[in-house]
């Protein structure tokens, strides 16, 4: 009413100024959410990252390896759009290929083998493509005695690609099998959420397994699992807190201490 009367305009905050942190409700200046790596410093609630926020605060460099291999709607699936249609929707709207990114990185002078899954492409759902990318990244750590980390972050199986998806459930598991009888060392690093067929194969097969904060993780959503067993689940259920108090994972490790942990356990296990 007053700027009515008079005549003044009211001055608009710039767009993207203020995030509002879907945990506590605070809003966060935005920049001083970026320097504390997209953590909330008023609950601790830990944003999701980009695959490129990931590798930059994560390796000091990082060569990215069997990029050209691209997925194809072999089954000719449609749910509310073409397969094909969502695979090019989210091309664009990631500027990825897939819903992962693989190569190597380097931590403190130590090279490392690397996987990321990107939440962002299709609910990081593992396709053949994913597979075939864990299944060359796993065999040449193998060949070049490197360690390999996979970051997880899925809803699972693509149900696009029907029993092709499946399938990478068998063939992840297999080739990291191969790679630990070898002697190989595999760190999992569960993101929020792990679940589907990620969680039930390559996700929890690490010789150590760590999750950040609050990070969801298991198979089914805990929705569904209470209507299914028709029982309200305890507090935190499914939560990286809940399963390390259970023995499910071995650690719950803050954002900003993930990269000087890593490079700790790749160092005491002799790389």
């Amino acid at each position: 009413m007053l700027e009515k009367f008079f005549n003044v305009k009211k001055k608009e905050i710039p767009g993207g100024l203020w995030t509002k942190c879907p945990n506590c409700n605070n809003a966060i200046y935005t920049r001083e959410l970026n320097d504390n790596l997209k953590v909330c410093h008023h609950c601790n609630f830990h944003f999701r990252l980009t695959v490129q926020e990931r590798i930059d605060i994560t390796f000091d460099s990082f060569e990215e390896m069997f990029s050209g291999i691209l997925p194809v709607d072999s089954l000719n699936f449609v749910d509310t759009m073409p397969y094909s249609e969502r695979l090019k929707e989210a091309q664009y709207k990631t500027k990825r290929e897939e819903a992962i990114v693989v190569g190597v990185g380097i931590i403190n002078g130590k090279s490392i083998a690397a996987g990321i899954l990107d939440f962002d492409f299709i609910g990081g759902s593992m396709g053949s493509v994913v597979g075939e990318k864990i299944f060359r990244i796993t065999n040449y750590a193998k060949e070049n005695r490197l360690p390999l980390i996979l970051f997880s972050s899925s809803g699972g199986a693509r149900m696009q690609e029907g029993m092709f998806s499946l399938m990478q459930m068998a063939k992840t598991a297999m080739v990291i099998g191969k790679f630990k009888d070898d002697g190989g060392l595999y760190i999992s690093v569960l993101l929020h959420p792990t679940t589907g067929g990620v969680s039930a194969s390559f996700a929890t097969l690490g010789d150590i397994i760590i999750a950040e904060p609050g990070a969801l993780i298991g198979f089914a959503g805990p929705r569904v699992i209470e209507q299914t067993i028709r029982q309200k689940l305890p507090q935190g259920f499914q939560r990286s807190e809940y399963l390390l108090e259970h023995g499910m994972i071995d650690a719950v490790i803050e954002r900003k201490a993930l990269k000087e942990t890593l490079e700790k356990l790749v160092s005491w296990h002799g790389y």
